[in-house]
């Protein structure tokens, strides 16, 4: 599937909104400053939320954002016509398919998973007749987790994928990109695995060597942290993510992570072998390389 982009929108004025019923399953951080930004852009005319922990439900039911918080995932979908879970990724197509019936006829079911090819295909396989599953991952998560860290803004200007199987149905996936877009996001949509295959390049990779880093680094001497710099802070500061988080989503999204760690591996031994081989020009060529790309990123 051909990777398309579509720019992200002006906030919604003087028209209806586009679902009556939006249910955030999991309000975190995603959850959380998703059901904000849809109430302050008008993307839902009524917006549930489903949270295990009833401390979690209180402090929703007392928000601006969210109009009832219910104990029962099947309860904050029931007849709503566009469900987002915002679960750990081991559980959204379970939890995906368990609420899809309760939902209203035409509903569409999406999602915010780091993976999505075993999610998209298990979540679709269990959609009843009359609903429709398409996946999405926005790219703006942080290493903070809680509802407490949420804010509305978190995906305005960022990216967001959009990953429909090759038999979605149109009119589904164009509601799901217009969402993403309406919340203030640009859009790329692709196909599950070309989706798994450049995260893992580029948010699976970069975790993984921060913590393997922040690993190494533990086994040494235990003032060392405090001579720590801003460079090591930055470089490691998704190593503060959740552990069983990340586990999941390595665990899901393995081969192509594999593949990314592979070819990093391929590039940390040339630098090596230029170092150990006195080639200080490679070294240099390396390093502007990698300058170079890091200047490119906006």
């Amino acid at each position: 599937m051909r990777m398309t982009f579509v720019p992200s929108s002006f906030i919604l004025s003087n028209v209806s909104p586009p679902f009556d019923k939006l249910a955030i399953l999991a309000p975190g951080l995603l959850g959380a400053s998703l059901a904000m930004n849809a109430r302050g852009r008008g993307l839902a005319r009524r917006i549930t939320v489903w949270a295990r922990r009833a401390e979690v439900r209180q402090a929703c039911e007392g928000s601006t954002w969210c109009d009832e918080a219910l104990a029962e995932p099947e309860e904050a979908a029931r007849d709503a016509d566009f469900v987002v879970v915002c679960t750990p990724v081991s559980v959204i197509a379970g939890l995906t398919a368990r609420v899809a019936p309760v939902c209203c006829e035409g509903a569409i079911l999406t999602d915010v998973g780091s993976t999505k090819s075993l999610i998209c295909r298990e979540a679709a396989a269990a959609m009843p007749a009359g609903r429709t599953f398409v996946g999405s991952h926005p790219m703006a998560g942080s290493e903070k987790t809680g509802m407490q860290h949420a804010d509305a803004g978190l995906f305005t200007g960022r990216h967001c994928f959009v990953t429909p199987l090759d038999d979605t149905a149109t009119h589904a996936v164009d509601r799901v990109v217009r969402f993403w877009r309406d919340a203030g996001m640009d859009v790329a949509t692709v196909s599950p695995e070309q989706h798994d295959e450049i995260v893992a390049h580029i948010s699976h990779l970069p975790h993984v060597l921060a913590s393997v880093l922040s690993s190494q680094l533990a086994g040494k001497p235990a003032d060392w942290p405090h001579y720590a710099g801003n460079g090591l802070r930055d470089t490691t500061r998704v190593a503060a993510g959740s552990p069983g988080l990340w586990r999941d989503i390595l665990e899901q999204n393995r081969e192509e992570a594999l593949r990314a760690i592979e070819g990093f591996e391929d590039e940390l031994h040339r630098l090596k072998a230029a170092l150990h081989n006195r080639q200080f020009a490679a070294v240099k060529s390396i390093l502007r390389r990698g300058k170079e790309f890091r200047d490119c990123l906006t």
